[in-house]
Protein backbone atom coordinates (compact mmCIF):
# COMPACT_ATOMS: atom_id res chain seq x y z
CA UNK A 1 0.00 0.00 0.00
CA UNK A 2 1.15 3.17 -0.66
CA UNK A 3 2.44 5.81 1.65
CA UNK A 4 0.11 9.14 1.51
CA UNK A 5 1.87 11.92 2.44
CA UNK A 6 -0.24 15.25 2.57
CA UNK A 7 2.06 18.36 2.24
CA UNK A 8 0.25 21.11 4.56
CA UNK A 9 0.47 24.75 5.80
CA UNK A 10 -2.06 27.25 5.44
CA UNK A 11 0.28 29.94 5.29
CA UNK A 12 0.96 30.62 1.33
CA UNK A 13 4.17 31.02 0.34
CA UNK A 14 6.08 28.79 2.32
CA UNK A 15 7.35 26.69 -0.45
CA UNK A 16 4.45 24.12 0.30
CA UNK A 17 4.08 23.40 -4.10
CA UNK A 18 8.01 23.22 -4.93
CA UNK A 19 8.14 20.67 -1.68
CA UNK A 20 5.14 18.71 -3.13
CA UNK A 21 6.72 18.53 -6.70
CA UNK A 22 10.11 18.06 -5.72
CA UNK A 23 9.99 15.61 -3.47
CA UNK A 24 7.38 13.35 -5.33
CA UNK A 25 10.59 13.77 -8.14
CA UNK A 26 13.13 12.75 -5.80
CA UNK A 27 11.43 9.70 -4.57
CA UNK A 28 11.17 9.28 -8.54
CA UNK A 29 14.90 9.42 -8.51
CA UNK A 30 15.24 7.16 -5.95
CA UNK A 31 12.99 4.55 -8.81
CA UNK A 32 10.15 4.58 -6.10
CA UNK A 33 6.59 4.61 -8.22
CA UNK A 34 5.32 8.23 -7.48
CA UNK A 35 1.76 9.73 -7.70
CA UNK A 36 1.16 13.85 -6.72
CA UNK A 37 -1.82 14.66 -6.25
CA UNK A 38 -2.84 18.39 -6.88
CA UNK A 39 -5.37 19.35 -4.44
CA UNK A 40 -4.98 23.29 -4.94
CA UNK A 41 -7.20 24.89 -7.04
CA UNK A 42 -4.66 27.08 -7.99
CA UNK A 43 -3.47 23.94 -9.91
CA UNK A 44 0.42 25.19 -9.32
CA UNK A 45 1.67 21.81 -8.80
CA UNK A 46 0.13 20.66 -12.41
CA UNK A 47 1.67 23.79 -14.15
CA UNK A 48 4.79 22.95 -12.35
CA UNK A 49 5.03 19.40 -13.49
CA UNK A 50 4.14 20.55 -17.32
CA UNK A 51 0.48 19.70 -17.72
CA UNK A 52 -1.88 22.41 -19.48
CA UNK A 53 -4.63 20.19 -20.20
CA UNK A 54 -8.24 20.23 -19.33
CA UNK A 55 -10.92 18.14 -17.86
CA UNK A 56 -11.13 15.43 -16.03
CA UNK A 57 -9.77 16.40 -13.16
CA UNK A 58 -9.50 15.51 -9.27
CA UNK A 59 -12.79 17.78 -9.50
CA UNK A 60 -14.82 15.40 -11.62
CA UNK A 61 -12.68 12.57 -9.31
CA UNK A 62 -14.08 14.23 -6.33
CA UNK A 63 -17.82 14.90 -8.01
CA UNK A 64 -17.92 11.12 -8.43
CA UNK A 65 -17.99 11.80 -12.69
CA UNK A 66 -14.09 10.08 -13.47
CA UNK A 67 -12.44 7.50 -11.44
CA UNK A 68 -8.82 8.68 -10.17
CA UNK A 69 -6.80 6.19 -12.39
CA UNK A 70 -8.88 7.26 -15.59
CA UNK A 71 -7.39 10.99 -14.91
CA UNK A 72 -3.50 10.35 -13.63
CA UNK A 73 -1.20 11.41 -16.14
CA UNK A 74 2.41 10.86 -16.70
CA UNK A 75 5.04 13.86 -16.08
CA UNK A 76 7.85 12.47 -18.17
CA UNK A 77 10.18 12.52 -15.28
CA UNK A 78 11.02 8.97 -14.21
CA UNK A 79 8.59 6.82 -11.64
CA UNK A 80 6.40 10.14 -11.11
CA UNK A 81 2.45 10.44 -12.10
CA UNK A 82 0.48 13.22 -11.56
CA UNK A 83 -3.46 14.18 -10.79
CA UNK A 84 -3.83 16.95 -11.75
CA UNK A 85 -6.06 20.08 -10.84
CA UNK A 86 -7.17 23.58 -11.83
CA UNK A 87 -9.92 26.21 -10.90
CA UNK A 88 -12.91 23.79 -11.17
CA UNK A 89 -11.67 22.18 -8.44
CA UNK A 90 -13.09 25.73 -6.49
CA UNK A 91 -16.85 23.64 -6.83
CA UNK A 92 -15.27 21.04 -4.66
CA UNK A 93 -15.30 22.96 -1.86
CA UNK A 94 -19.17 23.49 -2.45
CA UNK A 95 -20.04 20.07 -3.60
CA UNK A 96 -18.29 18.46 -0.49
CA UNK A 97 -20.60 20.42 1.74
CA UNK A 98 -23.64 18.36 0.61
CA UNK A 99 -21.91 14.89 1.06
CA UNK A 100 -22.57 13.58 4.57
CA UNK A 101 -19.11 11.58 4.36
CA UNK A 102 -17.52 14.20 2.29
CA UNK A 103 -14.25 14.26 4.87
CA UNK A 104 -13.69 10.72 3.60
CA UNK A 105 -13.87 11.56 -0.18
CA UNK A 106 -10.80 11.94 -1.07
CA UNK A 107 -9.25 8.68 0.52
CA UNK A 108 -11.77 6.73 -1.01
CA UNK A 109 -11.50 8.02 -4.35
CA UNK A 110 -7.87 7.03 -4.31
CA UNK A 111 -7.92 3.95 -2.50
CA UNK A 112 -7.89 2.22 -6.15
CA UNK A 113 -4.65 3.53 -6.76
CA UNK A 114 -2.72 2.73 -3.46
CA UNK A 115 -1.13 -0.48 -4.92
CA UNK A 116 0.63 1.20 -8.08
CA UNK A 117 2.30 3.56 -6.17
CA UNK A 118 4.61 3.12 -3.24
CA UNK A 119 4.79 7.10 -2.33
CA UNK A 120 1.41 9.30 -3.18
CA UNK A 121 2.04 13.17 -2.29
CA UNK A 122 -0.96 15.40 -1.98
CA UNK A 123 -0.29 19.33 -2.39
CA UNK A 124 -2.71 20.93 -0.30
CA UNK A 125 -4.54 24.41 -0.74
CA UNK A 126 -3.26 27.51 1.69
CA UNK A 127 -5.99 26.73 3.92
CA UNK A 128 -7.63 25.04 6.15
CA UNK A 129 -10.77 24.50 4.35
CA UNK A 130 -12.43 20.64 3.43
CA UNK A 131 -10.20 20.03 0.59
CA UNK A 132 -7.35 20.05 3.31
CA UNK A 133 -9.34 18.53 5.38
CA UNK A 134 -10.00 15.32 2.79
CA UNK A 135 -6.29 15.05 2.25
CA UNK A 136 -5.26 15.47 6.25
CA UNK A 137 -7.66 12.20 6.85
CA UNK A 138 -6.61 10.31 3.91
CA UNK A 139 -2.95 10.72 4.79
CA UNK A 140 -0.64 8.85 6.50
CA UNK A 141 1.60 11.55 8.06
CA UNK A 142 1.82 15.25 7.38
CA UNK A 143 4.83 17.23 5.80
CA UNK A 144 4.93 21.03 6.75
CA UNK A 145 7.12 23.09 4.87
CA UNK A 146 8.35 26.85 6.74
CA UNK A 147 9.67 29.66 5.85
CA UNK A 148 12.89 30.85 7.32
CA UNK A 149 11.50 34.08 7.82
CA UNK A 150 9.59 36.21 10.69
CA UNK A 151 6.11 34.93 10.24
CA UNK A 152 7.14 31.05 10.02
CA UNK A 153 5.47 29.79 13.38
CA UNK A 154 2.28 32.38 13.03
CA UNK A 155 -0.36 30.15 12.07
CA UNK A 156 1.31 26.59 12.76
CA UNK A 157 -0.01 26.07 16.07
CA UNK A 158 -3.69 26.03 14.16
CA UNK A 159 -2.47 23.32 11.42
CA UNK A 160 -1.42 21.53 14.33
CA UNK A 161 -4.46 22.00 16.00
CA UNK A 162 -6.59 20.47 12.90
CA UNK A 163 -4.17 17.68 12.29
CA UNK A 164 -4.90 16.76 15.87
CA UNK A 165 -8.86 17.01 15.16
CA UNK A 166 -8.31 14.64 12.32
CA UNK A 167 -7.56 12.29 14.43
CA UNK A 168 -10.07 12.89 16.76
CA UNK A 169 -12.19 12.18 13.88
CA UNK A 170 -11.41 8.84 13.20
CA UNK A 171 -7.52 8.83 11.97
CA UNK A 172 -5.53 8.92 15.49
CA UNK A 173 -2.47 7.65 14.13
CA UNK A 174 -1.83 10.72 11.22
CA UNK A 175 1.55 11.46 12.33
CA UNK A 176 3.92 14.20 11.47
CA UNK A 177 6.35 13.21 9.30
CA UNK A 178 8.44 16.56 8.88
CA UNK A 179 8.93 19.70 9.03
CA UNK A 180 10.37 21.50 6.71
CA UNK A 181 12.58 24.39 6.54
CA UNK A 182 12.49 26.20 3.17
CA UNK A 183 14.01 29.40 1.64
CA UNK A 184 17.03 29.21 4.39
CA UNK A 185 19.62 31.60 4.14
CA UNK A 186 22.67 31.23 5.99
CA UNK A 187 24.06 34.69 5.29
CA UNK A 188 21.18 36.41 7.56
CA UNK A 189 21.19 35.90 10.83
CA UNK A 190 17.17 35.91 10.41
CA UNK A 191 17.60 32.54 8.68
CA UNK A 192 19.85 31.19 11.77
CA UNK A 193 17.68 32.58 14.41
CA UNK A 194 14.20 31.33 12.74
CA UNK A 195 15.73 27.42 12.03
CA UNK A 196 17.19 27.95 15.50
CA UNK A 197 13.87 28.62 17.49
CA UNK A 198 11.56 25.97 14.99
CA UNK A 199 13.68 23.37 15.78
CA UNK A 200 13.69 24.07 19.95
CA UNK A 201 10.07 23.97 19.54
CA UNK A 202 9.38 21.37 17.88
CA UNK A 203 12.37 19.11 18.10
CA UNK A 204 13.25 15.98 16.42
CA UNK A 205 10.40 16.03 13.84
CA UNK A 206 12.42 18.80 12.11
CA UNK A 207 14.45 17.56 9.37
CA UNK A 208 17.97 18.04 9.01
CA UNK A 209 18.15 18.91 5.61
CA UNK A 210 17.35 22.63 4.91
CA UNK A 211 16.32 23.92 1.67
CA UNK A 212 18.37 27.53 0.73
CA UNK A 213 16.92 29.89 -1.05
CA UNK A 214 17.84 28.99 -5.12
CA UNK A 215 17.35 30.66 -8.03
CA UNK A 216 16.96 27.01 -9.55
CA UNK A 217 14.27 26.28 -7.45
CA UNK A 218 12.19 29.15 -8.80
CA UNK A 219 12.87 28.71 -12.34
CA UNK A 220 11.98 25.16 -12.79
CA UNK A 221 8.12 25.44 -12.73
CA UNK A 222 8.19 28.11 -15.26
CA UNK A 223 9.94 24.96 -17.71
CA UNK A 224 6.89 22.55 -16.36
CA UNK A 225 9.51 20.57 -14.48
CA UNK A 226 11.07 19.76 -11.01
CA UNK A 227 14.22 21.30 -10.30
CA UNK A 228 15.75 17.15 -10.27
CA UNK A 229 15.16 17.40 -13.95
CA UNK A 230 15.90 21.49 -14.90
CA UNK A 231 19.33 21.64 -12.97
CA UNK A 232 20.31 18.23 -10.73
CA UNK A 233 23.70 19.68 -9.67
CA UNK A 234 21.95 22.79 -8.27
CA UNK A 235 21.89 23.13 -4.40
CA UNK A 236 18.07 23.08 -4.77
CA UNK A 237 17.89 19.59 -6.28
CA UNK A 238 20.27 18.30 -3.79
CA UNK A 239 18.11 19.76 -0.81
CA UNK A 240 15.63 17.68 -2.06
CA UNK A 241 17.02 14.53 -3.03
CA UNK A 242 18.31 14.60 1.04
CA UNK A 243 15.05 15.60 2.46
CA UNK A 244 13.95 12.53 0.34
CA UNK A 245 16.64 10.17 1.79
CA UNK A 246 15.63 11.60 5.59
CA UNK A 247 11.90 11.11 4.63
CA UNK A 248 12.42 7.09 3.96
CA UNK A 249 14.53 6.53 6.59
CA UNK A 250 11.89 7.87 9.39
CA UNK A 251 8.79 5.93 6.72
CA UNK A 252 10.45 3.24 4.66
Amino acid sequence: MADLLAVANQKGGVGKTTSAINLAAAFGAMERRVLLVDSDPQGNASRGLGWSGRAPTLFEVLSGDADAAEVVVPTGFPYLDLLPANRDLVGAEFGLQRDQAWIRRLGASLEGLAQQYERVFVDCPPALGRLTLNALYAADAVVVPLQCEYFALEGISELMATVQRVRELGRPDLAIAGVILTMYDDRTNLSRDVAREVRRHFGSIVCDTMVPRNVRLAEAPSHGMPVLQYDIKSKGAQAYLGLAQELAARRP
